[in-house]
């Protein structure tokens, strides 16, 4: 059974034509137009991908920097011992330990957004992967998060380091924004994860790459963007 909507989605709904592929700053414009809610909603972005996630050689997964961040606080937990438990929170880390948070979390805190751990410290944060591993919240190597860098992994995600993954259905989502940072600042972030995410193409992807790309508010509706607009874009920046 479909979930019904209220008066003020329906209305921001019938602004949007559903059959229309957006250049982007028209699209992007209009998703702000059609943020109803009384809070300054989160835009996000899903872009679907013509890749098989079931394939190992498919699994499109990174990080990247937006140029304007994501307006979301980010708590950031660091694993770390003596000096670089001291450069963590030094760097601006809301948290940093070793045994004694790996003890609290056991015990059911979860007040934390993203972790990085050193790698001497993998052994120990490994004996709680099974309470990360499942929320997102296992430092990787992949993405940067297992590293004796701390300063600067700690700077990039405060700064609006956005982590992904393409989902079982080919999808990719993140957040790009807050209604507050206006048109263009959004078209900025849209650009630049698209541009991640072509970087990342799978030799062993055939077809069409970017299938189709949806932008929305935390409450409003979706707005369809033209890929070939966005790839132009890309190109001529």
């Amino acid at each position: 059974m479909m979930a019904k909507h209220g008066k003020k989605y329906r209305k921001s709904a019938a602004e949007v034509d559903k059959t229309r592929l957006y250049e982007l700053q028209e699209g992007v414009e209009l998703a702000l137009k059609t943020a109803y809610a009384g809070f300054d909603e989160s835009l996000d972005i899903a872009v679907r991908l013509g890749v098989d996630p079931r394939h190992a050689d498919q699994m499109v997964r990174s990080s990247v920097m937006l140029p304007h961040g994501t307006g979301k606080e980010v708590r950031v937990l660091v694993f770390a011992k003596g000096e670089k438990e001291t450069e963590a929170l030094n760097a601006g880390a809301d948290y940093a330990g070793s045994d004694e948070i790996i003890a609290k979390i056991k015990d059911g805190w979860l007040d934390f957004d993203k972790t990085i751990a050193t790698p001497d410290m993998m052994g120990e944060v490994g004996k709680i992967g099974r309470i990360l591993g499942p929320r997102n919240l296992m430092p990787n190597a992949k993405l940067g998060t297992v590293t004796f860098d701390i300063e600067r992994v700690v700077g990039e995600i405060k700064k609006g380091k956005v982590d992904f993954r393409v989902d079982k259905n080919g999808i990719v989502h993140a957040a790009i924004g807050k209604k507050h940072f206006g048109p263009e600042k959004i078209q900025d972030n849209v650009l630049a994860f698209v541009d991640k995410l072509i970087q990342l193409k799978p030799s062993s992807s055939k077809g069409i790459y970017l299938k189709s790309i949806v932008i929305s508010s935390t409450m409003g509706p979706g707005v369809k963007l033209d890929p070939f607009n966005i790839r132009t874009l890309i190109k001529e920046a």
